[in-house]
C-alpha cells in the first residue's frame, strides 16, 4: 500500500511539473517575462502617514509622483516616464488609478497600503517603482 502511494505521488509530481512550466517553454513570452524598462519615476505615499490611525470606512490616499506622468491609455509602446498607478491593500489590488488622489474602502484593523507606478501595459518597471505604508483603522 505504501509503495502504491509513493508511485502515485511521483506521478502527480511529474504531471504537475510538465503541466506547470517544468518542461521547455515553447509558448509566446508574456510582458511580465520580457526584459522590463527602467522608469524615471519616484513615488511616495503622502497620506496616510506611516503609522496613522484613521476612523471611518474610507481611506483618502494622496501620492506624489515625480519624474513621470500618469496617462489613461493602455499601450505596449512603453516609455519610462508614462504609466498608471496600482493601489493594493493588504496584498489585494483595489485600484488601477489614473490620478494621485483616491478614496479606498477600508475595515477596522492594521493595514498595508502599497502604491506602484507601472508601465502603460500595466506590468511593473524594473526595478519596481513602489511605496508602502502601514496604518490602522479604528
Amino acid at each position: 500500500m505504501n509503495r502504491l502511494l509513493s508511485i502515485a505521488g511521483v506521478v502527480v509530481v511529474l504531471l504537475l511539473w510538465t503541466g506547470c512550466g517544468g518542461g521547455p517553454n515553447t509558448g509566446t513570452p508574456t510582458p511580465a517575462t520580457l526584459v522590463r524598462p527602467r522608469s524615471t519615476a519616484t513615488l511616495a505615499i503622502i497620506a496616510p502617514a506611516p503609522g496613522a490611525v484613521i476612523s471611518g470606512t474610507t481611506l483618502h490616499v494622496r501620492l506624489k509622483l515625480t519624474g513621470a506622468e500618469i496617462v489613461p491609455q493602455t499601450s505596449t509602446n512603453l516609455n519610462p516616464d508614462r504609466g498608471h498607478i496600482h493601489l493594493s491593500l493588504d496584498g489585494r489590488v483595489v485600484s488601477m488609478a489614473y490620478g494621485v488622489e483616491q478614496d479606498v474602502p477600508t475595515t477596522a484593523g492594521v493595514h498595508l497600503l502599497l502604491a506602484e507606478f507601472v508601465a502603460t501595459d500595466h506590468f511593473p518597471f524594473n526595478p519596481r517603482v513602489i511605496s508602502t505604508v502601514t496604518f490602522t483603522v479604528r
